[in-house]
């Protein structure tokens, strides 16, 4: 606000979601900027925003960021490599979804490998409050590699049980980030059993789960690694 000299108003997912209207409702006759973190077409209710500006007669211009989605470049695995991403859900004791799982088994079959966006509670109500109407949001909860780590783990465990030999084990070399692009950013690679153990401090995080690997993408993960013996018996794929 002090370097534009302008009023900023904080749009959270809410507002977004359910008042994009009150966001376009003077950008017929005056300049609207929306702002966010990350690139803006990393979310499809920014492409909804931009649909109803269409529909409105209401010219639209984008300004390109820097997301998560091609920042996790800096640990060293190539872009091109990557996948399908998958997202992963806090747990609770009646729900634990094992969707995103098979995803990255998929990826993991055809040597690729996963950017695994992990969970973000914000102004989130709890179902009582919610049934009531009440305007009372939850404390913000961010997950953690370790938190991911862990529910990956007992996914594994799970399907073991069930007589499948999951294609990603405690042994599957992984990458840990948290904090991209900020001055105290943390990376760290290992297995995936290190990474339900490794501290990377405050949000936000995120979790690669590593298909095929180039030796140079094996030698860049090890300037991270949190025990070099982990890529001891790793197999990687010569590029033409």
């Amino acid at each position: 606000e002090e370097f534009y000299g302008k009023e900023l108003i904080l749009a959270d997912r809410e507002t977004v979601e359910q008042e994009a209207d009150s966001i376009l409702k003077e950008a017929d006759v005056s300049d609207v900027a929306f702002l966010v973190v990350g690139d803006p077409f990393g979310a499809t209710t920014h492409s909804d925003l931009v649909l109803r500006a269409v529909k409105l007669g209401i010219p639209y211009k984008v300004i390109h960021n820097a997301s998560i989605m091609n920042a996790v470049g800096c640990c060293g695995l190539q872009l091109y490599n990557f996948g399908e991403t998958v997202s992963i859900v806090f747990w609770t004791d009646i729900w634990k979804p094992e969707s995103f799982f098979d995803k990255i088994k998929k990826n993991r079959q055809n040597g690729m490998h996963t950017l695994c966006l992990l969970d973000i509670k914000v102004k989130e109500q709890s179902l009582e409050n919610l049934m009531k109407g009440r305007k009372i949001y939850e404390p913000p909860r961010y997950m953690t590699v370790n938190q991911a780590a862990e529910q990956l783990l007992a996914i594994i465990q799970t399907r073991r049980l069930q007589g499948e030999e999951p294609e990603i084990t405690e042994n599957t070399i992984c990458v840990g980030l948290a904090r991209v692009g900020a001055p105290d950013q943390k990376i760290a690679s290992g297995t995936l059993y290190q990474m339900s153990t490794v501290e990377l401090g405050g949000p936000l995080h995120s979790l690669i789960v590593t298909g095929t690997m180039h030796p140079l993408e094996l030698e860049m993960l090890k300037l991270f690694s949190v025990d070099s013996s982990s890529f001891e018996n790793n197999t990687f794929q010569r590029t033409t």
